[in-house]
């Protein structure tokens, strides 16, 4: 049988979910009507008044998605492979198209004007209005949070408004919402279409959220008229009884359900045209389908079908049957009577034989990869014969200050400190070798990371470097946990560093990184020589090999991200690798100052080798969250195109062919870069992405200045993320004291920042982590960051120290853009934080006298007033300079203490500036509230306003972050939630 793969000539006739493939506007005529827009597929600028009526819209969706090809010349079935596209996005989406055919009066009306009547708000956000959701015969409710809970709200309301309705779509992710909206349904029946779906919205991390519909009630069957049902994506277990009672359906979607069988009277739904039954959990499919005379259009792939039964054969107007993805060995001799049978897809399943029956078939085309076709039967296993001579493989623990070991040709399991495991399998080695290992800080300088690389663990440097292997020996290293990226590891041949294919696992249970804890996630890999590894966390890698037959590439991580590539749009076999980096709402929002922005996925393209397509490839990406085909403005959506070598992005919206269905955007390209979809209401979209991309590389950091209360000299030093910070302090706070953790900061994934010691401090500079009398770190989100020194007085220095540390930033990085970099330059550019660190004085026995080692107060002032941390005061203090006699003086301090203070550090400025605020600050403890005002005003009255405005914005920003966190637990007064309700 001859096989290619056939595609269709234009985009607008794929059975893909992107129908149609027209650019939905509305229109409004002069004399008030609304209308719906026309867009041309080959351009986005076709005519805007052209208006064609709704049904007449359908119509043509439903030619085009029903996707029946012409029969192929001669008298046999032609065979097919298939696309490979999302078998899930193909059976609903195509479901639209399809049902215009079958029932043309399944057409939407005409939208009418109608203000809003009632408040929405909950459940629905407070800018939506009835209008927006509720036409003459349609209420869509799938598209906002909560939407569900909206129908017994209206028709508890607005009944009369609800009596006519036709088309209902709601979304099953609010369990209460939905539950009270079912019972509204039996009021309903005049209905013809019903959509209770989940995956209809996703959460803050951008994962589908999942369906809670476990069942309908009963009196769903007095709907008497629907005639389209989609149940997809919900938590049913088997097929609700009231739906047999349905006289007029004729549409069933019960798609990515839990269904392990169906009902034996399937055969009472006559009317039934079209039935998915994709991703449930089929074992079989019952005779009684053969009672289903009018159906057109069967899809239970995705199931474990090891059958199909005889009676198939009796669905003689069956244009479409989709089984791919199952577990079918033969098909039945009945399907030979399919005479109406147009597309049979069989795909992926196990079959090796196709009878003959169906090569009769002059119009069918059969889609038959990925099956065992041809080739004998596999015979059975071989029975296990154990080798009782083998001997198990000795085992070696290691400690940390057991740098080398030996293996014999007996091979080893070989656990080394901190989780890793090294895994000689026996035969490996001819003679006995030793080997040693050591665990590396991470060097920026060799340590090489993409864009999006997050490093997860320690370099490991095993021993000799190159050494062979008569078998491969597995590595094993230890990773902190990446939510939703792709763990791999990575070795360096001395080099340059390339990525191992990679299999993650928990270590053994004997080997725990604590005792008693869990077992360490491992990333292993077989290996031929030793070298340094280490293990990487990245956005999940889709690839694929494009040949001049075309091909198509679906994201993992996201179904509705799909490449297709049309023949002849290569000359030569080209490797394709497509990245997702899914991004924050919410972060978006803050960055870009736009509460109504919503982001796409970002998408990662390359290939190899880098030439332009010399056909234009499809690109297909989900619209935003919250954002819809029929209800967005398109005015508001952009295309971003990114260049990561020079890091910029520019707005391609306006050149290249851009479309949009219900929910998905779909354009063409030439060459592959970085794609984003934006759709927000800010005007200069190009520079706003920019700075929320760098933004959005960054971490926001805090550090650590702790010292051990046993030894005050010892000293801790620690950058971590801000939401590992209040975790860390609390496991340090037995061992160890001193103040608050520092402000945010910003830093960049293997970003260089220094630790310096000033005021009368000192260390160590003959380390070889210390230049130029500052301590160097790299920063490493997922890595401790930590470091402990040893601190004294400077020479000559005596009685207690208050001194300070300062975190400085590095080199620049250099994947940063040169507007970024170009304000990093420059030593007030260049500083961090500050935070202050005490050394009391020593006594006669050459120890410090511990009693003498207190701090200042933490802050100034009281949550609700406002306050300030030792850090804010810290910072404060650095840029008083001169003006600090007046400012004392405003604050209420008497001209002798400021005498005095300017006589005991009349040679150190800074010294003298934090003396008088920390002096006034102390002095503040029973003052009670109010005092952050005083020193606001005392700064006003010193010409200092710069200063005054900074102690504001840290104020507001705290009383902010005080009333969140009293949100969160529950404590916020009732007065202010009643203002708030007020308001």
């Amino acid at each position: 049988m001859e096989r290619k793969i056939e595609e269709d000539t234009a985009p607008h006739e794929e059975g893909g979910d992107d129908n149609p493939l027209w650019t939905l506007k509305q229109s409004r005529s002069g004399d008030g009507d609304d209308g719906v827009t026309l867009g041309c597929h080959a351009s986005r600028t076709a005519s805007k008044n052209q208006k064609v009526p709704t049904a007449s819209l359908a119509c043509r969706e439903s030619v085009t998605g029903l996707g029946i090809s012409r029969p192929a010349s001669g008298g046999e079935a032609e065979v097919v492979e298939p696309e490979r596209e999302d078998p899930c996005d193909r059976t609903i989406s195509s479901l639209s198209s399809f049902s215009s055919i079958v029932h043309p009066n399944l057409s939407s009306s005409s939208s009418s004007s109608r203000g809003s009547v009632l408040s929405l708000t909950p459940p629905l956000p407070p800018s939506v209005e009835l209008s927006a959701v509720l036409t003459d015969t349609r209420l869509t409710l799938d598209v906002y949070q909560e939407g569900a809970a909206a129908l017994p709200l209206l028709w508890g309301s607005v009944p009369e408004l609800l009596r006519d309705l036709q088309y209902l779509r709601l979304g099953s992710e609010d369990k209460s919402g939905l539950d009270a909206a079912l019972d509204v349904l039996p009021h309903l029946t005049g209905l013809l279409s019903l959509a209770i779906r989940g995956h209809c919205l996703c959460d803050s991390q951008g994962d589908p959220l999942p369906g809670l519909l476990t069942t309908l009630p009963d009196s769903v069957s007095t709907l008497s008229h629907l005639k389209h049902l989609d149940l997809s994506f919900n938590q049913l277990t088997c097929v609700p009884p009231c739906l047999l009672r349905l006289p007029a359906l004729s549409v069933l979607l019960l798609c990515h359900n839990h269904i392990s069988a169906l009902p034996p009277d399937l055969g009472h739904l006559s009317s039934l045209t079209f039935l998915s039954l994709m991703g449930n959990k089929l074992l079989s499919v019952p005779p009684s389908v053969g009672q289903l005379k009018a159906l057109q259009m069967l899809d239970v792939s995705h199931n474990v079908l090891q059958q199909l039964p005889d009676e198939i054969g009796s669905l003689g107007e069956l244009v479409k049957l989709e089984v791919s993805h199952n577990k079918l060995k033969q098909l039945p001799e009945s399907m030979g009577s399919l005479v109406s049978l147009r597309e049979l897809v069989i795909y992926s399943n196990e079959l090796r034989v196709i009878p003959n029956c169906l090569n009769k078939l002059p119009l069918l085309k059969m889609y038959v990869c990925d099956n065992p076709l041809g080739k004998p039967p596999t015979p059975p296993p071989l029975p296990l014969v154990l080798d009782h001579t083998q001997t198990k493989v000795p085992k070696l623990h290691l400690k940390l200050h057991q740098q080398s070991f030996f293996v014999s040709s007996a091979g080893c399991h070989v656990f080394l400190p901190g989780g890793a495991e090294l895994m000689f399998p026996p035969g490996c080695l001819m003679t006995t070798a030793k080997f040693r290992w050591a665990e590396k800080r991470p060097d920026r300088k060799w340590v090489w990371l993409e864009e999006h690389d997050i490093l997860l663990s320690r370099p490991l440097e095993l021993c000799p470097h190159g050494v062979g292997f008569l078998k491969p020996v597995e590595v094993c290293v230890p990773y902190h946990r990446a939510k939703r990226r792709e763990v791999v590891l990575r070795t360096f041949d001395g080099q340059s560093w390339s990525t191992l294919p990679t299999e993650l696992r928990r270590g053994s249970d004997e080997h725990s990184c604590h005792p008693g804890g869990r077992p360490a996630r491992l990333a292993c890999s077989s290996v031929n020589h030793f070298s340094w590894f280490m293990a990487v966390s990245r956005p999940v890698r889709d690839t694929c090999s494009v040949t001049p037959a075309g091909a198509l590439l679906v994201s993992s991580s996201d179904p509705g991200i799909k490449l297709h590539f049309p023949p002849d749009s290569t000359a030569q076999t080209r490797a394709i690798t497509l990245q997702v980096l899914q991004v924050s709402e919410l972060e978006v929002q803050a960055l870009c100052g736009d509460p109504q922005a919503r982001v796409s996925p970002l998408l990662c393209l390359s290939q190899t080798p880098t030439l332009h397509f010399l056909q234009p490839v499809r690109v297909q990406i989900p619209l935003p969250p919250g954002v819809t085909g029929h209800t967005a403005d398109l005015s508001l959506l952009h295309l971003l195109h990114g260049d990561p070598t020079a890091q910029t992005w520019t707005d391609i919206t306006s050149q290249v062919s851009l479309y949009v269905t219900h929910l998905y955007a779909i354009f063409y390209i030439t060459h592959f870069s970085w794609y984003w979809l934006w759709y927000t209401t800010q005007r200069c979209v190009s520079g706003v992405v920019r700075k929320v991309y760098q933004r959005l590389k960054q971490f926001k950091v805090q550090f650590l200045v702790l010292q051990r209360k046993m030894d005050p000299a010892q000293v801790l030093l620690q950058c971590l993320p801000a939401n590992k910070i209040e975790g860390r302090v609390q496991s340090l706070s037995e061992q160890y004291d001193g103040p608050q953790p520092s402000d945010l900061c910003d830093l960049l994934e293997g970003e260089q920042f220094f630790a310096g010691f000033e005021r009368g401090l000192d260390i160590v500079t003959d380390r070889p982590d210390c230049v130029e009398g500052r301590l160097c770190f790299e920063f490493y989100s997922s890595l401790k960051n930590v470091k402990e020194v040893y601190v004294c007085p400077t020479q000559g220095q005596k009685g207690p120290v208050r001194g300070q540390v300062s975190f400085y930033r590095g080199e620049i990085p250099s994947n940063l853009p040169e507007e970024v970099a170009r304000k990093r330059k420059g030593p007030d550019s260049q500083w961090l934080a500050t935070l202050p660190l005490r050394l009391p004085a020593l006594n006669s026995e050459n120890s410090f006298n511990m009693e003498e080692l207190q701090y200042p107060p933490l802050n100034l002032g009281d949550p609700e007033s406002g306050y300030l941390t030792e850090a804010n005061l810290l910072s404060i203090s650095l840029q008083i300079g001169r003006d600090w006699r007046v400012i004392g003086i405003n604050l209420g301090m008497s001209y002798e203490e400021l005498d005095r203070i300017q006589y005991k550090y009349r040679d150190n400025l800074g010294a003298l500036v934090l003396d008088m605020l920390f002096h006034w600050a102390r002095g503040q403890r029973n003052a009670g509230s109010g005092s952050v005002s005083r020193l606001v005003a005392a700064m006003i009255e010193s010409g200092r306003r710069d200063l005054a405005e900074e102690i504001e914005d840290i104020v507001s920003l705290g009383r902010r972050k005080y009333t969140e966190s009293l949100k969160r637990v529950g404590l916020e007064t009732e007065s202010s939630s009643l203002g708030e309700a007020q308001q």
